[in-house]
């Protein structure tokens, strides 16, 4: 990484591209009725992916960037648990008939906070509404510090099969700060429960850019992690955005890393992934050789969306929960954020969308451009397009903010195809956002590009 280009681009707010658009640019336009007559319309042979929002905690993480709410009562959880399976029904009647599923994956908020009957009710539910692959992915978000040894049996007999657990940072002044206490001796006993129950597949979400952190922290939190041998690392850098969480204001700003600060600290943790023997994953993941994720990247099949990189090949994403987005052939849509709004629609017997996007054409190629981008560091720029029925010349063209990465270096261009600098590749998010026919730049909404 070159730390005169972090300097340069480092401060920037740029999406994740887990989409595109990007959720900001979804409307009210998109609602109950368009969803439904999209889900109507899938072609006969479609499969599809389920995911499966939970947004409830314990206690609140103040890093935390996601749609969550403390819960101490677990009658609420079981009452969302029962809204959850009617929307499955609902959707799988508009449907009109079992599509087969691959990936299923429950995020959170904490997944595991539902009761395990509730989780095994849940996961029979969708077993009997579609058809889910003997060999389908099963992925559960995990909070360490709230798992029990009977959500892990009714886990496996659920057919759970891969885990990603939270551990943000080992160190114990980092945590304080932002209100996650967590033992690396917990996390421990988690994977070993885990990998008892024969949970084999293990990923770690860790996090640089946090209060006080420094790179000897981050490499201290990747040394202990590494003894514990998961087959996949995430490494986000921490977005700070207290104007739309509020409760990240409980975050001391002036102890938060600068951007060169977050620059070294994702440099050091990227550096000593690879050289424990992982493959570096695009923008931010890393796997075992071997894994299904290296070998999709090496086979350039990986894909990217909500859950970020993945090796799903379904072109179809049911979201279920408050929240929760869904990708169709069509466009995107998302149900209600608001866990009350979300319940009183599938009570009403209608679906919950409140808001999504109805994609044109130029989105689909720009999508796909981005997509590669994000995912293998190049595009193939002539080919693209000429699938799209477009032209290169013109899309290089639009693509103003392109200029300036190619003067510093950070993008080469060889006729029509761009490849991202291999030492610039943490500006990754740079280039795609170069594609972005929809960005504002006057909008702060998202986090900084390192």
């Amino acid at each position: 990484m070159r730390a005169d280009l972090a300097a340069s681009y480092g401060e920037e707010r740029l999406p994740r591209y887990t989409s595109y658009p990007t959720a900001p640019h979804f409307s009210s336009a998109i609602g109950p009725d368009t969803y439904a007559r999209w889900l109507a319309e899938l072609p006969a042979g479609a499969s599809a992916s389920l995911y499966l929002h939970v947004p409830f905690c314990r206690e609140m993480c103040w890093y935390c960037g996601c749609h969550t709410q403390i819960v101490r009562r677990d009658e609420l959880v079981a009452g969302y648990q029962r809204t959850l399976r009617d929307e499955i029904a609902q959707v799988a009647e508009t449907i009109g008939r079992r599509i087969k599923v691959e990936h299923i994956h429950f995020g959170g908020g904490t997944p595991t906070i539902i009761q395990p009957e509730a989780f095994a009710e849940l996961m029979a539910t969708m077993r009997q509404k579609f058809f889910v692959l003997p060999s389908a992915e099963i992925a559960v978000e995990i909070d360490p510090r709230t798992l029990t040894a009977d959500m892990v049996d009714a886990m496996r007999l659920s057919g759970v099969n891969r885990a990603s657990l939270g551990v943000q940072s080992f160190d114990p002044v980092v945590q304080r700060a932002i209100n996650r206490v967590q033992s690396f001796e917990q996390t421990a006993s988690v994977v070993d429960m885990l990998r008892r129950a024969g949970i084999a597949g293990l990923n770690f979400d860790l996090i640089y850019g946090l209060p006080h952190q420094t790179v000897a922290s981050c490499l201290d939190t990747v040394r202990r992690s590494l003894t514990l041998a998961p087959d996949r690392f995430s490494v986000f850098g921490y977005a700070h955005v207290p104007g739309f969480k509020k409760h990240q204001q409980m975050i001391n700003e002036a102890v938060l890393p600068d951007g060169l600060a977050r620059h070294d600290q994702a440099c050091a943790i990227a550096n000593a992934l690879k050289e424990a023997g992982y493959v570096q994953i695009g923008l931010d993941h890393f796997a075992r050789p071997g894994d299904s994720m290296a070998v999709a990247f090496e086979e350039r099949t990986l894909r990217r969306n909500f859950q970020g990189y993945t090796t799903d090949k379904s072109e179809v994403l049911l979201g279920f929960g408050a929240s929760a987005i869904g990708h169709l052939p069509q466009g995107y849509v998302q149900n209600e954020v608001q866990i009350g709004a979300y319940a009183q629609s599938i009570a009403a017997g209608r679906l919950a969308t409140a808001k999504g996007y109805g994609l044109t054409d130029d989105d689909r190629l720009r999508a796909d451009i981005i997509e590669r981008i994000m995912c293998e560091f190049s595009a193939d720029l002539g080919d693209i397009c000429a699938r799209h029925g477009a032209e290169a010349g013109a899309m290089l063209d639009s693509a103003s903010r392109l200029k300036p990465l190619i003067s510093d270096g950070v993008v080469r261009l060889d006729g029509n195809r761009l490849a991202v600098a291999k030492d610039s590749r943490f500006l990754v998010r740079s280039v795609a956002a170069a594609f972005d026919a929809h960005l504002n730049p006057a909008k702060q909404l998202h986090s900084r590009a390192v």
